[in-house]
């Protein structure tokens, strides 16, 4: 069973994750706005499926992994944390991109719309390393079954990808014209998101050496 700790810890990366532009969010986003926000959220259910595709294959490979070359645990934290802190970089630097910045795109059928979000998701490098360096900083080695861990902070990961991305793509457009009108707004919103990320990524890298949720 996870700590109370790893769980909030999990669900405040992702919540910085799912704000740091992105190809999902990129695509998630332009597709509300471009034809609504019922393709929105057809793409954010395909994007769900990729999420649980990388959550078992992660979690039943990782945990024989750990086992084996012991080490690498402490290597994909480390590797995780410079991830996060490259990922505030990019949000933070002049001429960052904001997540708001999107591209005009054709019309697409239902089932068209839900297989672009799974290959979007199964092609974003953001979810193939949440999953492979991300989501281990929080799995505690001596707190019980490795792979129930990695399942249940996979969940949460889930659940804010999904909650977070629905509300930006029910609120996309009326959003997307604020921001374009109060470019202040956009700039808060790139070093909040930023900051965040940086914080965690600071964090994780100080405990890097010990499992998570060991202390």
């Amino acid at each position: 069973m996870i700590s109370l700790a790893a769980a909030s810890g999990m669900a405040l990366v992702e919540l910085g994750m799912a704000l740091t532009p992105g190809p999902n969010m990129v695509y998630l986003v332009s597709r509300s706005i471009s034809q609504g926000w019922r393709a929105g959220m057809m793409s954010l259910a395909g994007t769900a499926v990729g999420f649980v595709v990388y959550m078992t294959m992660a979690n039943l490979g990782l945990a024989a992994v750990f086992i084996v070359v012991p080490w690498l645990y402490t290597a994909l934290k480390v590797a995780g944390a410079v991830y996060l802190l490259w990922l505030a970089y990019k949000t933070l630097r002049p001429g960052g991109m904001s997540l708001f910045e999107t591209q005009d795109l054709p019309r697409d059928t239902a089932g068209k719309l839900f297989r672009m979000g799974l290959v979007t998701n199964l092609l974003n490098p953001k979810a193939a390393i949440m999953y492979l360096a991300l989501i281990p900083q929080f799995v505690d080695q001596g707190a019980g079954n490795v792979v129930a861990q990695g399942f249940q902070l996979g969940a949460i990961q889930i659940a804010v990808a999904m909650a977070v991305n629905g509300v930006i793509i029910l609120a996309a457009g009326s959003i997307a014209v604020f921001l374009q009108r109060k470019p202040m707004w956009m700039r808060w919103q790139r070093w909040a998101t930023g900051t965040l990320l940086g914080a965690v990524g600071v964090k994780l890298a100080l405990d890097a050496p010990v499992p998570a949720g060991s202390g």
